[in-house]
């Protein structure tokens, strides 16, 4: 007699009752496995590539000279503030360099270009990552479709007793394919919360260095001329 639930232990092992390994779990999850491995690799390089990088420019950032920058600004002196900025690896004191380097110009589009190629570098491969954590689960749920038509195939076979196997093997690819899913899609989701933040805190460090230098050019040109 064959009960009306399985338990997912059984489900879950080999046919001989010993405990399946991880590639066990990936041969039965049959062929939808194979676009899941290859998104989750996808996934662990752009996590690695961004974490990296968010650990560089974090090494990189020197408030203390982007404030002896504005600083000079401040006491018109453009040259000693770019000389300043050329010596850094700041990503706002790069900004502040091509902008002020091309003032007499526009220096509020120097800004922006400078201030969007930056802000570039930070988003880069997060659109990537968003696919990511999007596809995971829906190839996960079409696992689950799969695992189901090849569980009701069997079923209609007639004998149950014989179909056994193939019922068991489907319902186990349905959950392994879910579950391989839904873990990749939770586990992305945690760095690309985290780069996410990263960004947007480089977006308000840059609009605060741009407020800065504009109010301190407006101030310096209303008592005297920049020192050139």
């Amino acid at each position: 007699m064959i009960t009306h639930s399985l338990p997912l232990a059984f489900l879950l092992t080999n046919p001989d009752g010993s405990p399946m390994s991880p590639m066990d779990l990936f041969a039965a999850g049959h062929e939808i496995m194979w676009p899941i491995l290859l998104l989750s690799f996808v996934a662990i390089t752009v996590i690695v590539e961004r974490l990296l990088f968010i650990f560089r420019e974090n090494g990189s950032r020197e408030p203390e000279v982007v404030q002896k920058m504005l600083e000079s600004v401040e006491h018109r002196d453009i040259e000693g503030a770019v000389a300043l900025g050329k010596k850094s690896n700041d990503f706002v004191a790069r900004i502040l360099v091509y902008s002020l380097t091309n003032k007499e110009f526009s220096l509020s589009n120097a800004f922006v270009r400078a201030s969007s190629q930056e802000l570039a570098r930070f988003t880069q491969g997060m659109a990537t990552l968003d696919t990511c954590i999007t596809a995971a689960p829906l190839l996960g749920l079409l696992g689950t479709v799969t695992g189901m038509m090849r569980t009701f195939g069997a079923l209609g076979g007639g004998d149950i007793g014989a179909a056994a196997n193939a019922i068991t093997g489907g319902v186990a690819e349905a959950l392994i394919a879910t579950m391989c899913g839904l873990f990749i899609a939770v586990t992305c989701l945690l760095p690309y919360n985290y780069l996410n933040a990263r960004t947007e805190e480089a977006k308000h460090e840059i609009a605060d260095a741009s407020n800065a230098l504009e109010l301190l050019i407006k101030k310096s040109e209303t008592t005297a001329p920049f020192a050139r």
